[in-house]
């Protein structure tokens, strides 16, 4: 299914992390929302300003501004690509040429927020809590068997979640659930745990959360990381049942027990099927290993396209027949994809555009979140619509 392999790709697009973030909800009447969060997820401080019409209180709304970047530090604006999304994006370039500051705003897709903001997860933060329905990235999702839609979203949802590994010590209890061997009342006691005891500083301390046993313990505890905790490898993908040969191989190469110098242990193996008939375990698995300790705590979405970081404006008016941009696929439809280039309207590049071969389907040439070059074919703004190509002349 198309909207299946749509989701995975959304869910699987490289985060922004290690940075304080505003998070701007645009609008007009009722004002911009406004969020710092910090790199964990955690929220720091709210606002709200009116800098769009009908009020237009631009100084007011700058004097917020400038109070929250200097007591959080915030380098980086978060806006919706929603209602009052453009007029929000003048008001952040014309802010940031004021200050004379190193600022940067990323557009992200407002899609399936509005459901989600009105649900009881709302005070929470990550995309996965967003019903994969309500994210719109399928063209005839509603033609189709609920109760088997449900179902096979839920298992992208999973499979791109254990994919990627969850940190312990600042995942909620809706990401928590979707790990294997988790259900959602353990995910809260998870939580639970953690308010009252601390951070986690040893994968074996689940062992002490109720209703998690030894069973669900060995189903999860790969999936579930501890930076700068106790044992290095609660860090990796490794399981807890091969941190015995892990041990003896780093005995056997006389390497200390740390991250920097496990990082240096698959080097030190040229001859693996040697080596893990030594360990008796399976050289599979022995690679496995090496490959996790060379790179520990390793996220598979660094691999994916970064989001762009935008520091001017762009309307529908500024563009012109043959202007070259980047832009990010937002969606894929059997005819073509959305794609946004930093306007509120998503250009459409039709599947006669997307490539110089002939091609059946848009997913031979794109997924969504890829970053792609595109030329501007057509703009009709009184239609609100643009027409790209992405074939070099």
């Amino acid at each position: 299914m198309v909207f299946k392999q749509n989701l995975e790709q959304l869910l699987m697009q490289q985060p922004i992390a290690g940075r304080v973030v505003l998070g701007w909800d645009p609008a007009f009447r009722t004002g911009c929302k406004l969020a710092v969060v910090d790199a964990t997820g955690k929220v720091l401080d709210t606002a709200v300003i009116y800098p769009t019409a009908p009020q237009n209180k631009v100084a007011e709304a700058e004097a917020v501004l400038q109070k929250l970047i200097s007591r959080y530090n915030i380098t980086l604006f978060s806006v919706g690509n929603g209602t009052a999304s453009r007029e929000s994006e003048q008001v952040i370039t014309d802010f940031f040429r004021k200050t004379g500051k190193p600022l940067q705003y990323v557009i992200v897709n407002e899609a399936g927020a509005s459901v989600y903001s009105a649900s009881k997860l709302a005070s929470l933060a990550e995309l996965v809590k967003i019903d994969p329905k309500a994210i719109g990235v399928g063209q005839y999702q509603h033609d189709m068997n609920q109760k088997k839609l449900d179902a096979a979203l839920a298992g992208v949802v999973e499979k791109c979640v254990n994919a990627v590994g969850v940190d312990l010590n600042t995942a909620s209890a809706p990401l928590l659930s979707h790990i294997s061997g988790i259900s959602a009342s353990i995910a809260r006691n998870i939580v639970a745990w953690r308010e009252e005891n601390g951070r986690f500083t040893l994968r074996t301390q689940l062992l002490k959360v109720k209703g998690l046993g030894p069973k669900a313990y060995e189903q999860c505890a790969g999936f579930l990381r501890i930076r700068d905790g106790k044992n290095p490898l609660d860090n990796t993908a490794v399981h807890p049942e091969s941190y015995e040969a892990v041990r003896q191989l780093a005995g056997l190469l006389q390497v200390p027990m740390e991250a920097s110098a496990l990082r240096r242990v698959k080097a030190m193996v040229p001859d693996t099927k040697a080596a893990a008939a030594k360990l008796e375990i399976g050289e599979i698995t022995l690679c496995d290993i090496l490959s996790e300790l060379e790179k520990p705590g390793r996220d598979p979405r660094q691999d994916m396209p970064a989001p762009i970081l935008r520091s001017d404006v762009l309307s529908m008016e500024d563009l012109t027949p043959g202007m070259k941009l980047k832009g990010t696929v937002r969606n894929i439809v059997d005819f073509g994809a959305f794609v946004d280039i930093g306007v509120h309207q998503d250009g459409l590049v039709h599947i006669s555009r997307m490539s110089s071969r002939f091609i059946r389907h848009p997913l031979e040439a794109v997924s969504v979140g890829d970053i792609v070059d595109v030329t501007v074919l057509d703009v009709d703004i009184r239609k609100k619509r643009i027409s790209l190509s992405m074939v070099e002349k």
